[in-house]
């Protein structure tokens, strides 16, 4: 089994934060791979389902933790240890301000470079997990980063948005088997990064 958790915050207030693009990952992996019913487990919303890969099918438990952003390996380390996965067999899809838009990046190990969310899951499972970073960029100034990621994504952001939600759900299989540098480069050939600035989605634009 695989663990994919996508990280955000919960209810309707959060809904379209730049924050919460690892929740809407994963409803986008959850719709193309058709899984099953959403039920509440593990302090999450999960659903469970199974990608047909190279190596076979694979069996998938997707999870929403509802703990917010900050204490997300508290629900994914218990879902982790009930499974007995390790760590590399998690991945996480979180926001990343380090990235330019529409920017994707498969990283295994290191710090949490400031986001929360990996922290967390750092203190739970050790730093060996592997992490879908999906590219938001930065606003510019350190004291506009807090009400960056925690705004809506604009209208002028929705093309790569959508764009890079699909890619990572159509190119899962590649994830799934093991294999994150080819993951990688087949989401950013299905979704090339736009020419956008995170300053023009800071003022709106």
């Amino acid at each position: 089994m695989i663990i994919v958790a996508g990280l955000g915050n919960p209810g309707p207030k959060y809904q379209g934060n730049r924050h919460n693009i690892g929740f809407m990952a994963a409803d986008e992996i959850a719709r193309r791979w058709s899984f099953g019913p959403e039920r509440a487990k593990f302090q999450s919303v999960i659903r469970e389902g199974e990608v047909q890969t190279a190596n076979g099918p694979v069996k998938v438990l997707l999870m929403k933790p509802q703990t917010y952003m900050n204490e997300s390996g508290r629900a994914v380390g218990e879902a982790a240890r009930f499974y007995k996965v390790q760590p590399s067999g998690v991945i996480a899809f979180h926001d990343e301000i380090d990235l330019a838009p529409g920017r994707f990046r498969m990283k295994t190990g290191g710090g949490a470079a400031g986001q929360n969310g990996v922290r967390s899951l750092i203190s739970q499972l050790g730093a060996d997990f592997r992490r879908a970073r999906m590219g938001i960029g930065h606003p510019g100034e350190p004291q506009l980063v807090h009400g960056y990621v925690l705004g809506d994504f604009h209208k002028a952001e929705q093309p790569w948005l959508e764009a890079m939600l699909n890619a990572c759900a159509d190119a899962l299989p590649f994830a799934l088997a093991g294999d994150d540098d080819r993951y990688q480069a087949e989401v950013m050939r299905l979704a090339p990064a736009p020419k956008y600035s995170p300053r023009q989605a800071a003022r709106g634009e």
